[in-house]
């Protein structure tokens, strides 16, 4: 079986700023390795919010890394500095909104500032790209609610097979027929 390679790009200007802990992207290999029983390797990266540089990491994530998944934390709020959705979107072949559709959804039942929020998803050849939020509670609340959907969408485009702790998440895959 292939060992998954997904990449964890945390996208915030503190981290220029010298003495910075991440704990958004931490947050997503924790809620990863509670979800995953298959072998998974981080790619995992801390950038600057500036649209060139978040496009340069998932290309290389995506093109050199092979990374099935990535999912990027930060930058998808309406500041002129989150450009996060902007990057992605310059990225990939198609987009994926029924992702940022549901993350927001989820996100309206704790805080009515989800609106706000422009989280999205896209594919790159054979890469999905998802758009979290930056702070660990709402990648927990929107990994909830999507996640089921990400093992199916890389068995559709011929990625390693996930499996999961179903008595933590549970994977939709259709059934035979």
């Amino acid at each position: 079986m292939t060992k998954a390679k997904i990449g964890i790009v945390t996208v915030s200007d503190r981290a220029s700023a010298g003495v910075y802990e991440d704990l958004s992207g931490k947050a997503i290999i924790e809620v990863l390795n509670e979800y995953l029983t298959s072998e998974w390797e981080p790619v995992y990266e801390v950038i600057p919010d500036e649209q060139d540089v978040i496009s340069a990491t998932l290309i290389k994530m995506a093109d050199e890394q092979n990374c099935s998944l990535i999912v990027t934390t930060g930058g998808t709020g309406p500041a002129k500095r989150d450009v996060t959705p902007e990057a992605t979107e310059a990225v990939c072949d198609r987009m994926m909104p029924g992702f940022g559709e549901l993350m927001r959804a989820e996100s309206l039942k704790f805080v009515p500032t989800a609106i706000l929020s422009r989280q999205t998803a896209g594919l790159r050849g054979d890469t999905l790209i998802v758009n979290l939020p930056g702070k660990p509670k709402s990648i927990r609340e929107c990994l909830d609610a999507v996640f089921p959907a990400i093992p199916y969408c890389i068995d559709l485009m011929n990625g390693p097979f996930l499996e999961c702790d179903e008595s933590v998440i549970k994977p939709f895959r259709p059934k035979a027929k």
